[in-house]
């Protein structure tokens, strides 16, 4: 089996460390990710500049572009052979809810999905679902046997990806494995203003405070939980229910 490897927290991030460890003895691994971190660039391409591929070992590139160029450029010109799944991550946070519109890390499991190739988005949710590294390289002895399991399915979910949340506990201390939907998350205060030093005024968006909503089978409230979240995704963001219903609300033009 024939795996890439990618992120949006750049080549020398500890989370891509453990998720290598984790997929080593599942096949053939290549790397190929970011030469900085790209975190919250969803889905973006660079158009204005060339990438430039820098060999760092066999099967081993960074990129000096976005977690989409990685994805796009391994499987279009560094990869001999297309990938049999792209793999994400692990991503330092929680990608969960209104995140994955964001995400770098979902974006590039996205990229491969758009290139036809089965993906995984995998995220450390961490302490209060925030980025709490202590317990990530405990998430290997997790996320190995979960990848074993999900990359051999008979009938892995075709147009599809699958957006993993790993909680913060000790291996030995994670529940189970919970199926879910999307959460829903609201940022509050997330627009910081400040003057730079000539005093004209700036802003800092990032920080503030987090509210979830959603049923019980939400993925926060399994990671709250205390179990793996896996949220099957994909591209089609057609609100079928508004086209079912259109007779309620459409007035031909």
């Amino acid at each position: 089996m024939r795996l890439l490897l990618t992120n949006d927290d750049g080549i020398l991030a500890h989370g891509l460390a453990c998720l290598l460890e984790a997929a080593e003895p599942l096949g053939e691994v290549t790397v190929v990710a970011p030469d900085r971190e790209q975190s919250a660039t969803s889905h973006s391409l660079s158009l204005h500049h060339p990438l430039r591929p820098i060999e760092r070992g066999e099967r081993r590139f960074q990129i000096d572009g976005t977690p989409t160029d990685c994805v796009m450029l391994a499987v279009e010109a560094l990869m001999p052979e297309r990938p049999d799944f792209v793999l994400s991550g692990i991503n330092h946070g929680q990608n969960m809810g209104e995140d994955v519109l964001y995400s770098g890390t979902v974006a590039a499991a996205m990229e491969g999905l758009a290139l036809g190739i089965p993906s995984l988005a995998i995220s450390f949710a961490g302490g209060d679902l925030r980025a709490d590294l202590t317990y990530l390289r405990e998430q290997v002895k997790v996320l190995n046997p979960l990848l074993r399991h999900l990359t051999s399915l008979p009938s892995f979910p075709r147009d599809t990806l699958l957006n993993i949340n790993l909680p913060p506990l000790p291996a030995d201390q994670v529940k189970g494995v919970r199926l879910t939907r999307l959460g829903r998350r609201v940022y509050s205060n997330s627009l910081k203003p400040m003057e730079d030093p000539w005093g004209r005024k700036i802003y800092w968006i990032g920080g503030g405070s987090i509210s979830w909503s959603g049923p019980e089978d939400s993925d926060f409230q399994a990671v709250r939980d205390g179990f793996v979240s896996v949220t099957p995704l994909h591209l089609d963001l057609t609100h079928y229910h508004m086209l079912e219903s259109a007779g309620d609300w459409w007035r031909d033009l």
